[in-house]
């Protein structure tokens, strides 16, 4: 048995063991549900208990406080492997994890105590709730409130596209506690807000594809919390604090990048050895083999990116430029190989019966998810010129 050190303390051993009990949950509990789950937008409650069981909710939260602490190297392998059979299930993890980041990034030690042990068992889940209905990109421009009022805040607000949603019970909410402060970024707070009174959901909201995972709109209602739950303890951290939790988010979405290209490129080899035209498989036909490489090519590239910005992550360095690329050229080669995927299946790309329809559905997302593609390119080419002065 190997016991190459691998990073954060666990051996290529360990990885492998890992990924391998990830892959036969996936083959036994997961392919042979997922289509029918995907189609009726259900919440897979059985595969959510199933990678509570593996610790998934836990897996970069330090051991110390239950988790697994798992290097983010090995977490955006376990996010593309999942991806590559489910990819609504990574969400329902990672919206979790990136809240419990910022936890373990900023938040106080009674807070790491009290929180993310729950957390890491998955008995407490929840995701990020920052954008709101007119504010996406430009989170300095939300408009959700908490004024103090002695011990406790009392939020208003609403706030929309939120993963875990319904049956996330705790989120890391992002909010204004000083709207006048300027520069804007300086008024705005990030607390862990329990579902109770005066927080309700108004409604499910519905998706072209990443059906599965709940995404909802929140909505803030003289709800109060109490000022323990601001994290790190001081006000006007909120932007830094979520902003922090993105790069590991981008990382995230560029590994479910890979996976659905992945995904994408082997149905595409598979349905090309089995499909006849002109009497020999359409594998052997030049215009489907061009396809076929530049698919490859797009995985492998995707994934080096990737693999580059969680090593950089792992280092503790700032990487929202390495971030930033893995997630432009993984999603774009998501977006890509599903439509050529499509293409090689012809008619039956188009059916319901195969899985590719899913993929060119569920891959627009991961373009515009944690921040656009165009986003992307503004921060890679301020970073670029930063990095690079005459």
């Amino acid at each position: 048995m190997s016991s190459t050190p691998a990073h954060n303390g666990i051996t290529a051993e360990d990885e492998r063991q890992i990924l391998e009990a990830i892959n036969k949950f996936l083959d036994r509990d997961v392919r042979p549900y997922a289509m029918a789950l995907e189609h009726a937008d259900e919440y897979p409650v059985d595969m959510v208990e199933g990678m509570k069981a593996l610790g998934l909710f836990g897996a970069i939260i330090p051991q110390q406080y239950g988790g697994l602490g798992l290097p983010t190297t090995t977490y955006a392998k376990i996010v593309e492997t999942v991806s590559e059979v489910w990819m609504s299930l990574s969400g329902i993890f990672n919206s979790h994890l990136i809240m419990a980041s910022a936890v373990i990034r900023h938040g106080t030690e009674e807070q790491k105590r009290e929180w993310l042990p729950k957390f890491a068992t998955g008995e407490i889940r929840g995701g990020l709730a920052l954008t709101e209905p007119n504010c996406g990109t430009d989170l300095q421009a939300i408009r959700t409130v908490a004024k103090r009022d002695g011990d406790h805040y009392v939020v208003n607000g609403t706030k929309t596209w939120i993963s875990n949603g319904i049956h996330g019970t705790v989120f890391a909410l992002l909010v204004k506690t000083d709207p006048e402060k300027q520069p804007r970024h300086a008024g705005t707070s990030l607390f862990l807000a329990e579902k109770g009174e005066g927080f309700s959901v108004s409604r499910k909201l519905e998706k072209l594809g990443y059906k599965g995972i709940d995404s909802a709109e929140l909505v803030f209602n003289d709800f109060k919390i109490h000022s323990d739950r601001l994290i790190g303890g001081q006000e006007g951290l909120g932007l830094r604090h979520a902003l922090g939790g993105l790069e590991l988010g981008r990382i995230n979405v560029a590994a479910r990048g890979v996976g659905v290209a992945s995904a994408a490129m082997k149905e595409a080899v598979k349905y090309s050895q089995q499909r006849e035209t002109f009497g020999k498989p359409i594998s052997q036909h030049q215009a489907i083999q061009i396809k076929l490489a530049d698919m490859a090519t797009n995985v492998e590239a995707a994934r080096h990116l990737t693999r580059a910005a969680a090593e950089a992550f792992d280092r503790g360095e700032r990487c929202d430029m390495e971030a930033g690329m893995a997630k432009l050229f993984a999603t774009e080669a998501a977006l890509t190989n599903s439509m050529e995927s499509m293409r090689v299946h012809g008619g039956y790309g188009y059916s319901k019966e195969f899985p590719v329809e899913r993929f060119y559905r569920d891959a627009p997302l991961l373009t515009i998810g944690e921040g656009t593609n165009e986003l992307q390119k503004i921060l890679i080419a301020r970073q670029l010129i930063e990095r690079n002065p005459i």
